[in-house]
């Protein structure tokens, strides 16, 4: 039988106390760890052996779940973590899976379901919700639609910039422009590539839309 070992990060005590009375019974599983924050985590973590597998949530007081993805995988590379989490925009997940996150489940996924998503993630797979999976698949799914042909030269240079993964700062240096006429070039791009941030424009880079 499977026996392992997990940590729950999550503020609400609620679904905390539920998912700890779950888990505790389940016989696959061997120990719970229970957090309210990433930090009072970490505390935990410092005097006990890492779990397998982390539930943590992404609205976290002080550093949120997303943000502690990072700090977490360096510090802990063989746990595995999924999020649980009331948001399920595409920018949440991509945020997530970018910053290392293994699996992504919905809170309202029935407790026999996230066992599963559990033992799922510890025999190697990538579980995720119904609803998610079917966001992440329409989200990279090839589109024959583009944009990228509105742009300027000028703003595909900036479009290069940001894809190479730099500043405004460091693209004005790049191409000897200033910094404000940069950000003006930016926001072009933004509105010509119907995003919002850097993140959705990488996602659409990543889709071969540019």
């Amino acid at each position: 039988m499977v026996s392992l070992s997990l940590a729950i990060v999550e503020d609400d005590i609620v679904v905390s106390r539920l998912l700890e009375a779950y888990f505790k019974m389940q016989p696959e599983i061997r120990g719970v760890l229970v957090a309210d924050s990433i930090e009072d985590a970490l505390e935990q973590l410092a005097e006990a052996m890492p779990p397998q597998v982390m539930l943590l949530d992404i609205g976290l007081p002080g550093i949120s779940g997303t943000e502690a993805l990072p700090l977490l995988k360096e510090k802990y590379p063989a746990m595995e973590i999924i999020m649980l989490t009331a948001y399920e925009d595409v920018e949440h997940i991509y945020q997530a899976l970018s910053c290392g996150a293994t699996g992504y489940m919905a809170k309202l996924t029935p407790l026999a379901q996230l066992k599963e998503a559990v033992l799922e993630v510890a025999r190697g797979g990538a579980p995720m919700s119904r609803a998610v999976g079917r966001k992440v698949l329409s989200h990279f799914r090839p589109t024959p639609t583009t944009h990228s042909d509105l742009l300027t030269p000028r703003e595909r240079q900036v479009l290069q910039g940001i894809v190479d993964g730099l500043s405004d700062k460091e693209i004005s240096l790049r191409l000897d422009l200033s910094t404000l006429t940069v950000r003006t070039h930016v926001k072009h791009v933004y509105r010509k590539m119907q995003v919002n941030s850097r993140t959705q424009l990488l996602s659409q880079h990543l889709r071969g839309i540019i």
